[in-house]
């Protein structure tokens, strides 16, 4: 499995470290607890008696498990972009389709909660919205299609599927989900888009 790099505002001096330790410490408890049981179930006081701190020490860091999982989605999301744009970038699209997907699957538990939690509309439209920041010119205009329509489907069709993906069981297998996503999302996108160049 990935070893997942947490989100971290910058510190810079020694107080800042412990800072820094502390939020590290909760967000990886967040993250274990996640993976154990569903959001609604986590408690505060569960949070920061794994994370080894006390229950006020949570609250200097964050207001509610919401901040939390919020802070947590920034890094997830700027994290699933750059496997999204690699997507559309490299020229191999089914491995670049299956990293993303084993991506996703090594943090199920995370985004699980992130998709189909009660956030889910407020993740994709952030996602969208950083995937038309980052996106800049890797999807350019044809003279048929504009540029932002390629952006939202390629953000559409991601959420989409993995959440779709997250939520069936019996789970299909990674490789099977990656085909589907190369197949529905990447695949079209990349030849209207690269034809038009």
């Amino acid at each position: 499995m990935v070893q997942k790099k947490l989100y971290q505002p910058h510190y810079s001096n020694a107080k800042d470290a412990r800072i820094l330790q502390t939020r590290r410490a909760l967000q990886q408890s967040f993250m274990k607890l996640l993976a154990a049981k569903p959001l609604e179930k986590i408690t505060i006081r569960e949070i920061a008696a794994s994370a080894g701190v006390g229950y006020n020490t949570f609250f200097r860091h964050y207001t509610d498990k919401d901040s939390l999982l919020n802070e947590m989605a920034i890094g997830e999301i700027s994290d699933l972009i750059e496997l999204s744009m690699s997507v559309l970038d490299g020229s191999d699209s089914l491995q670049a389709s299956l990293a993303l997907c084993r991506y996703v699957d090594d943090h199920d538990a995370l985004w699980s909660t992130l998709l189909n939690g009660g956030a889910a509309g407020t993740l994709r439209d952030a996602f969208i919205n950083r995937l038309r920041e980052t996106a800049g010119g890797r999807i350019n205009s044809t003279q048929s299609y504009p540029a932002e329509i390629g952006v939202k489907l390629v953000a559409a069709g991601t959420i989409e599927i993995l959440s779709w993906w997250l939520q069936h069981e019996p789970r299909i297998a990674v490789e099977e989900i990656a085909d589907i996503y190369d197949q529905l999302v990447v695949r079209p996108i990349v030849k209207v888009y690269k034809s038009g160049q």
